[in-house]
């Protein structure tokens, strides 16, 4: 996601670059068919939040229209957002949806070691209409050293083979422990590039995508639609960065609920 979504584990300043959607979910939520940027304006508008954005007016971003939020709970094996408590707990008292998303580190352990510990720290799900699923975050490397030709290793070591199935063992065990597969955030370019265009996800993940433009634009390999569009950085109305749910308060209602 944006820069100030990541920690850095070794470094202050690292830039990330995000990206995202969402699928049908597992559980049987119906499939939302794209619609024109022009109709943004009838569909729920929410954001997403980390650290960087400490303690959240959570009344002040109802009062400007956020009908939900994912906020950042884990990064790797090693770090929880401090401010986790405050901002997922207080968007639940004010009566905004919420889900929670881990910043994946594929490089430094398993898929499975990485959502073990996001559900144990915030990553969990309820069918309560008010949790949305878990999500995970998955975006060119912010910790990758510049190699002597000026190329970045976006990829995380990992070839597109292994980078799948680091995919799927974090989405069998998320679902194993919650119940619901994870919503994937990425971007085109990140997908098709470190997945190798991969299509086993899209039939059974909603696509969270990650795109700042006036259009959604090509999706990943995989998706014929998006669930989530996060089309604008912190710069926008709502603390953190700008999103949108591709359909009606009704339907987000639903995803949530796993219906």
């Amino acid at each position: 996601m944006a820069r100030d979504r990541v920690r850095p584990l070794r470094r202050a300043g690292a830039r990330a670059v995000l990206a995202g959607s969402l699928a049908a979910a597992a559980l049987g939520c119906a499939a939302l068919a794209a619609q024109p940027a022009a109709s943004a304006a009838a569909r729920p508008a929410g954001h997403d939040v980390s650290s960087h954005q400490g303690a959240v007016d959570w009344a002040a971003a109802r009062s400007r229209g956020a009908s939900f939020v994912y906020v950042k709970a884990t990064e790797s094996t090693t770090y929880r957002n401090p401010y986790f408590g405050q901002q997922y707990d207080g968007a639940r008292r004010a009566g905004l949806l919420r889900g929670a998303y881990h910043f994946a580190v594929p490089g430094q352990s398993s898929g499975r070691a990485q959502a073990e510990y996001f559900v144990r720290n915030g990553g969990g799900w309820s069918a309560d209409g008010h949790t949305l699923p878990p999500a995970v975050d998955l975006e060119h490397n912010p910790y990758a050293k510049d190699a002597k030709d000026g190329s970045r290793d976006r990829c995380y070591g990992l070839g597109p083979a292994a980078m799948t199935a680091w995919i799927a063992a974090f989405s069998d065990e998320v679902r194993l422990r919650t119940g619901r597969r994870p919503v994937i955030y990425t971007t085109t370019s990140w997908w098709d590039a470190c997945t190798g265009r991969s299509r086993a996800f899209g039939a059974t993940h909603a696509l969270w995508l990650a795109r700042y433009a006036p259009a959604p634009g090509p999706l990943p390999a995989g998706w014929s639609y998006w669930t989530l569009w996060q089309h604008q950085d912190g710069r926008g109305t709502l603390p953190g960065d700008q999103n949108l749910f591709n359909g009606s308060f009704e339907q987000l209602r639903r995803f949530a609920t796993g219906r």
